[in-house]
């Protein structure tokens, strides 16, 4: 008897580790052969950063080279015709993709069978479960949190959460210590780039000078896993030498040392190179071996299996019309300086700053996206489509299901309330607690009018004020709100707002 032929596996850009690949009762055929496709469509619809275009289609080469024959990678045009290239006789096998576009590619294909999500702690299902038990419908990331601890028994003693305490967060919010420029911490893995980044490189610079496509950002060096034993190697130096420096200063910023202690693992997580298991699994062992602080391991963990895979979740269960949300009305288009990442345009040196480290890099952590970047353009009032469509372009570990919930509910407050509680935005006050950007800087952050004026203490104000009626009722924005009244210059503030309009601050 003749056995049945395998069913060819198709694998995107963002499922490139061996979980991906690997046979089983829900995943593709024993020696399935495997369709790689690299569509040049992808960069010609939208200007993504450089770095991150030559992240990926690194990953996507170096991953090729590794399945040796076992892979047909297709340069074509469109997926649709990469597709046809390698069409044959038997059915096509494909893991859920990450996105609703995706998916709706899948669904449209007349022989493919959709295998179940990879790269996530919680299948799909469980999360639905788990949401519908929620009392009013009602989601918070501290109980989705809790709830994956206890069901992965992840950092847990006999049932109680280690060190006697679900959340760390209060040790983990210290400001950057005074007089220092760096935090001092090992440095985070650095790439080699090979034979492979060296063609890549031509290839884009053949493509821009073709006018085929056009990037944004710089083309610097590669910073980021492109392969499976890159990452791998990332996470023991994290683990090994940066984690326990971790926790205490993970909020904090400064100008001279983005990366301080943060993990750098968001990119190799999202290209499916590193499962999220496997990273969460490695900083307790850590943390158990009397190496790092049990405060640090709780913050990295709560990043992965907490935040991470709220967001994933959410990205599914809100739909996809909630990219549409846009409750406050914010309909500004983004401005030319800001769209163009051109950090010299701008006198406010966090914003100067950070807009730098994505022109540069691609990356900068969690608090410039959301209380430098995202602050800025909700005091302005941009539309929060145009923000995410900005992030996801922009970052090298930026995609649909990563950008739209964190900055349409985190950072935009778009969807009024589903996602958090009240917006996260702050004057300048907050940005010099937690950072060393505002020495050197034109303006002071204690000053809300004049030429000093900080834009982001003024934009703060200006933000409550033009949402006052909503915000008043938000039981953590009433007392900020109600400071509004004790503002004698506001009618000047305003006017000073309202004149500067859409110019770089």
């Amino acid at each position: 008897m003749s056995r049945r032929k395998p069913r060819t596996h198709l694998i995107f850009g963002d499922q490139l580790g061996p979980r991906f690949t690997e046979p089983g009762a829900d995943g593709p055929d024993e020696d399935a052969p495997i369709v790689m496709i690299e569509s040049r469509a992808v960069f010609r619809r939208r200007s993504f950063h450089r770095a991150k275009a030559h992240l990926v289609l690194s990953a996507m080469r170096h991953r090729a080279a590794e399945l040796g024959d076992r892979v047909r990678y297709v340069k074509a045009d469109t997926y649709r015709e990469g597709l046809a290239r390698t069409k044959g006789t038997t059915r096509t096998t494909v893991r859920h993709p990450t996105s609703h576009a995706a998916a709706r590619f899948v669904a449209g294909l007349p022989d493919a069978d959709v295998l179940p999500a990879r790269g996530f702690l919680v299948p799909r299902e469980d999360f639905a479960a788990w949401a519908a038990e929620r009392r009013g419908g009602a989601l918070r990331l501290e109980d989705f949190y809790r709830w994956v601890r206890r069901s992965h028994d992840l950092l847990m003693d006999g049932g109680e959460p280690a060190g006697g305490r679900w959340n760390f967060d209060r040790d983990n919010r210290e400001p950057p210590p005074k007089g220092r420029p760096t935090l001092g911490a090992p440095p985070p893995w650095t790439a080699r780039e090979d034979g492979i980044d060296e063609e890549l490189r031509r290839d884009l610079d053949a493509w821009e000078r073709a006018g085929d496509v056009s990037f944004t950002g710089r083309d610097g060096p590669r910073l980021f896993p492109a392969s499976r034993a890159e990452a791998l190697a990332a996470l023991d130096r994290f683990a090994e030498h940066r984690l326990a420096g971790f926790g205490r200063y993970e909020d904090a910023v400064l100008a001279g040392d983005p990366p301080m202690s943060h993990s750098m693992l968001s990119a190799p997580l999202n290209l499916g190179l590193l499962d999220p298991a496997e990273c969460v699994e490695r900083a307790e062992l850590a943390w158990r071996g009397g190496g790092v602080p049990v405060a640090s391991a709780e913050g990295f963990v709560r990043q992965i299996a907490g935040w991470r895979e709220y967001v994933w979740h959410l990205y599914w269960h809100f739909g996809e019309d909630y990219r549409r949300r846009n409750v406050l009305r914010h309909r500004r288009s983004l401005p030319d300086w800001f769209a163009a990442l051109d950090a010299d345009a701008v006198a406010a040196r966090c914003l100067s700053t950070v807009l730098a480290q994505v022109r540069d890099t691609g990356w900068t952590h969690h608090i410039p996206r959301l209380m430098i970047l995202g602050s800025r353009a909700l005091q302005d009032g941009w539309d929060p489509a145009q923000v995410t469509d900005w992030f996801h372009r922009n970052f090298v570990d930026g995609y649909d299901w990563v950008m739209l919930p964190n900055v349409v509910g985190m950072s935009q407050y778009a969807d009024g309330g589903l996602m958090t509680t009240k917006p996260y935005t702050s004057g300048g006050a907050y940005i010099n607690r937690m950072s060393d950007l505002c020495g050197g800087c034109p303006y002071r952050p204690a000053e809300r009018v004049g030429d000093r004026a900080c834009p982001y203490t003024a934009g703060y104000w200006a933000f409550l004020h033009r949402h006052r009626e909503r915000l008043s009722h938000n039981h953590r924005m009433a007392r900020p709100v109600a400071g509004l009244d004790r503002l004698t210059d506001l009618p000047e503030l305003l006017e000073q707002v309202r004149r500067q309009g859409r110019s770089a601050p």
